[in-house]
């Protein structure tokens, strides 16, 4: 019988580039939570994905020549491989340019407009292009964004308004009647302290200087901001409708149990998320756990150092789980944790080869030796099993406690020491003295007998934190996983069963010396590549053929300015021809270009582009041509138009 629903989410990972350890660690830590749950009889629903608009990936795809549409794909099914090639559960994986996200978004911004939330003004500060954030000078740190530490430039625009104040003070009585709301304790103080008891200011939740967003469909030349779009993947993706005609799913789902998030975000999630909610009458969530950072021990992760921590190089390393049950058991539950070369093979040595792999080896194996591999209770019972068999079947209670709080390093490690109990329980009993007198036989088999029991239930209990490794060690043992609730019960194995001949090693030892060489000769190549990258962008210049000097009395006769290309069709006399009427000012000024072979008609239109508006006029192939389109060609002959950085408007002057 189901316990309920349980819904739970991530952040969606933004669609920039491939993921390293520390963003892989959200999605480990969600999907261990999801799967204890799921055993524990909830009814889960895991949501995960990608946030892919935005100025920076606007222009990352520009650097890389694609566009942005074709950068997010690669991007996101990358981060959907990581996120699959660690065992990730999820039940959906969304995506903000999916259709059905897109158009519910263009619902919530029009219906936050109509009732009077959103509103229309002006956006004037300092601008973090990394963060896509606006901030006031008294927010900068050292000058610097306070989020990032990277520099920031002044920025003004026209934008759209969400009017934060208006449901302030109903979110500070919420977090204070809703002590679970916000978690770590310390999370919830910050943003009290820091944010919402000062005053909130109006956000800005559209931009007019980039177009990679989803368009504000009653005033297009806006897109929709980051967080209005990105936070509510969380309800599109169940089926919420802005129009009143939500799914059943949706229904059933929301609010969400639990946004598992980084630290760094927490700020978005419990006041700008939870004021959205309110705007639309929604219900909150019920809670939002902001987990700590995965910090590489010898330093920052830095690309141009090419140490870059990658969960697929991890992998390679040291298999799946064994990555798994670092991030997971090493990450405290409210500080920083640290992972490194040296720390990751000591836990693997330790922990994994020792404590759990030689165990399970060592009780196999002495089956098989005394036993023929047959494991059967023959109920010759000691004082010394009553405590073994005590500490097993009381871990699940301790388990679900650290779990009811997310404490996932915790749990795992009352795990743990089931298994150093277990080890603790053959050194007590000897089972190679036992096996030299007959008559303790029935002695002897009993032990193993309990110490396969004791190892099923154990691997039972770590399932959602090392799913594969559990499965293995089932096989060996020829015997299915338990449920949570046979966990708490001795005696579930079945008698006269008999293990494998040979036991799988689960882990083998690892020498420091030789990991560190080898992640050493992977940085060097990867850094060579990264260089040799670097080289082929500063050879992807042209040399320049120089024309005679002029002097500044003649540029100063020529005038350039931006223009707006309104209308655009083939020239019909000649297939290397587009006329094109460009807006500039008040003035439409005809221009016929030899850029047919570039570019299509219909591709034209809308572009704001570079105009040499003063050359005289000259018929091509009959047709009238009152200006210039200035454009940049490659070695090819390639041609690209000379666009301005920024949104500017037509018959902006350009000097």
């Amino acid at each position: 019988m189901s316990k309920g629903k349980f819904y739970m989410t991530t952040a969606i990972a933004y669609a920039s580039g491939k993921p390293h350890i520390g963003n892989t660690y959200e999605a480990v830590l969600a999907d261990s939570i999801a799967r204890f749950k799921r055993k524990d009889g909830y009814d889960v629903f895991f949501q995960t994905g990608t946030d892919e608009h935005g100025q920076k990936i606007e222009l990352k795809a520009a650097e890389a020549g694609v566009t942005p549409q074709e950068y997010v794909d690669k991007a996101s099914a990358e981060i959907k491989r990581i996120w699959d090639l660690m065992g990730t559960s999820y039940d959906k994986f969304i995506r903000t340019t999916d259709p059905d996200h897109e158009k519910q978004v263009q619902k919530i911004f029009k219906r936050l407009y109509d009732q009077g939330d959103i509103y229309k003004g002006s956006y004037e500060g300092m601008y973090c292009t990394p963060c896509e954030s606006f901030w006031t000078q008294s927010q900068l740190k050292d000058g610097k964004c306070p989020d990032c530490g990277r520099e920031v430039k002044p920025a003004k625009e026209e934008a759209y308004f969400f009017r934060m104040s208006k449901y302030a003070q109903r979110l500070i009585d919420h977090i204070n009647s809703h002590p679970e709301f916000i978690q770590p304790v310390s999370r919830k103080n910050e943003m009290m302290n820091n944010f919402l008891l000062p005053g909130l200011q109006d956000l800005c939740v559209s931009r007019t200087s980039f177009k990679w967003g989803i368009p504000v469909d009653f005033d297009e030349k806006h897109v929709v901001y980051v967080w209005l779009d990105a936070l509510t993947n969380y309800i599109t993706g169940i089926g919420y409708d802005a129009e009143g005609n939500s799914s059943e799913q949706y229904k059933k789902l929301w609010p969400a149990d639990l946004h598992l998030i980084g630290k760094d975000i927490i700020r978005f999630h419990t006041i700008y998320w939870p004021i959205f909610l309110m705007a639309l009458n929604e219900p909150l969530p019920k809670q939002v756990f902001g987990h700590p950072w995965l910090l590489q021990g010898d330093g920052k992760m830095s690309k141009s150092k090419g140490n870059v921590l990658y969960a697929d190089d991890l992998v390679d390393f040291f298999g799946v789980d064994a990555v798994r049950y670092f991030v997971l058991h090493e990450m405290p539950f409210e500080n920083d944790g640290v992972i490194s070369w040296e720390l990751m093979v000591e836990r693997l040595n330790s922990d994994l080869a020792n404590t759990l792999g030689n165990l399970v080896n060592r009780t196999i194996s002495m089956s098989n030796k005394y036993f023929g591999g047959v494991v059967a209770d023959k109920g010759a019972a000691e004082a010394v099993d009553e405590d073994l068999k005590a500490v097993v079947t009381g871990t699940y209670d301790k388990v679900a406690a650290k779990m009811e709080g997310w404490r996932v390093a915790d749990a795992i490690t009352d795990i743990f020491t089931l298994f150093k109990r277990c080890n603790k329980y053959i050194d007590e009993t000897e089972p190679w003295v036992l096996a030299k007198d007959p008559a303790k036989a029935d002695r002897l088999a009993t032990v193993l007998y309990n110490l396969t029991e004791s190892i099923v239930i154990g691997a039972s209990l770590l399932e959602p934190y090392m799913p594969g490794t559990v499965e293995k060690i089932a096989a060996q043992l020829n015997t299915s996983l338990r449920s949570f609730e046979e966990c708490t019960t001795f005696g579930g194995y079945i008698s006269g069963s008999k293990v494998t001949e040979k036991p799988e090693i689960l882990f083998a030892r690892l020498d420091v010396k030789e990991v560190l060489e080898k992640a050493a000769a992977m940085f060097e190549a990867r850094k060579a590549l990264t260089e040799e990258a670097e080289e082929e962008k500063e050879e992807d210049v042209m040399e320049l053929t120089k024309k005679p000097e002029i002097t500044f009395e003649e540029f100063e006769k020529m005038q350039f300015a931006v223009g707006e290309i309104i209308k655009c069709e083939p020239v019909p006399k000649s297939k290397k021809l587009l006329c094109s009427q460009v807006k500039i000012g008040k003035e439409v000024k005809q221009i016929v270009s030899g850029i047919r072979a570039h570019y299509t008609a219909e591709e034209m239109v809308g572009k704001k582009v570079m105009v040499l508006v003063n050359l005289k006029p000259a018929k091509l192939a009959g047709v009238l041509s009152e200006g210039m389109l200035l454009c940049a060609e490659d070695a090819e002959g390639n041609l690209a138009l000379v666009t301005p950085e920024k949104n500017m408007p037509a018959g902006a002057e350009i000097c």
